[in-house]
């Protein structure tokens, strides 16, 4: 079903629009452009709750951040943007979904100098069950190195979940698909691993997790967790740079992402990584995570946000 004809609501700069009903002028500026800041965020249904919102202040935090380092101006706080998102899980009847607050330019004005344009806010919400083939959770992925390079710092802004910056993410996975593998491993200007299409990456190795450092990589959410989550059961977290054979080399990898959630890597590049399947401790980790996000675990209960 076409994501433009299904029955439901979205919120659209402050008011609940019929689904279909959702639309912008071809001329809006963002349209053109790409200049514009969204967040994935996902909603569980947890064990004894209810339908919750997985970390959401976090998600809506980091928008308003991206809107800030492009310079768009918020029309709304961050009180109403929570509000709106707990709003369309449940006028869309959702007990598990996911969630796509976006910030766009509107068609006030055209040209890269336009100084009059209007900072617009939507959310929606859908159901998504898996970015990934479910059985990726058990097996694990196969990993190609793209191509093409992770932005560079001055090039784009890599701390803003900004929409431009995912035509990098879609040649390099379209670029591994092609060739027959599930997801990218996209490298920064220097030759180190930075992160996937649209997650980031973690390895073991002698256990310890490994991460590359905050620089090309986006500042992820479901990274921030399973950090948590690993000193919380007393693994030792470096982040440092990582080169592409130390990659070949790990005992273990996975992704995490909102999207991905937390997917093993068996294979880069044509190489097994450990024994070719998912280690113990990703194993471990994604049990704790899906714990966690499904109300299972007592730690951190102000990760998950109630839709009323």
């Amino acid at each position: 079903m076409s994501l433009a004809d299904r029955d439901g609501l979205i919120w659209m700069d402050g008011e609940m629009v019929p689904w279909r009903e959702a639309k912008v002028h071809v001329l809006t500026h963002t349209f053109h452009y790409g200049l514009g800041v969204f967040e994935g965020v996902r909603a569980y249904n947890t064990s004894d709750r209810g339908t919750c919102i997985f970390r959401l202040q976090e998600h809506t935090d980091r928008l308003f951040r991206s809107a800030h380092i492009l310079g768009m101006k918020m029309p709304f706080d961050k009180e109403t943007l929570n509000k709106a998102q707990k709003e369309v899980v449940r006028e869309n009847n959702l007990e598990e979904g996911y969630l796509r607050p976006m910030c766009f330019l509107g068609s006030e004005g055209m040209g890269l100098r336009a100084d009059n344009l209007n900072t617009h806010v939507m959310v929606a919400a859908w159901e998504w069950p898996s970015y990934m083939d479910p059985d990726a959770r058990d097996k694990g992925i196969k990993v190609r190195t793209s191509s093409y390079t992770r932005h560079h710092v001055n090039i784009t802004m890599c701390k803003a979940k900004a929409n431009g910056n995912y035509m990098n993410s879609m040649l390099a996975l379209q670029e591994a698909l092609d060739c027959g593998y599930d997801e990218a491993m996209l490298l920064d200007n220097e030759g180190y691993v930075a992160e996937g299409s649209g997650e980031n990456i973690f390895i073991i190795r002698d256990g310890v997790l490994y991460t590359p450092d905050l620089t090309s990589a986006l500042e992820g959410i479901t990274r921030d967790t399973l950090i948590t989550l690993a000193i919380d059961e007393g693994l030792e977290i470096r982040e440092k740079r990582i080169t592409r054979d130390e990659v070949y080399i790990a005992d273990e990898a996975f992704f995490t992402g909102t999207a991905a959630e937390v997917t093993p890597i068996r294979e880069v590049d044509n190489r097994a990584i450990g024994s070719g399947t998912r280690g113990p401790i990703t194993e471990k980790l994604q049990t704790q995570y899906f714990d966690q996000v499904h109300g299972r675990r007592e730690d951190y209960p102000e990760w998950l946000t109630l839709v009323e």
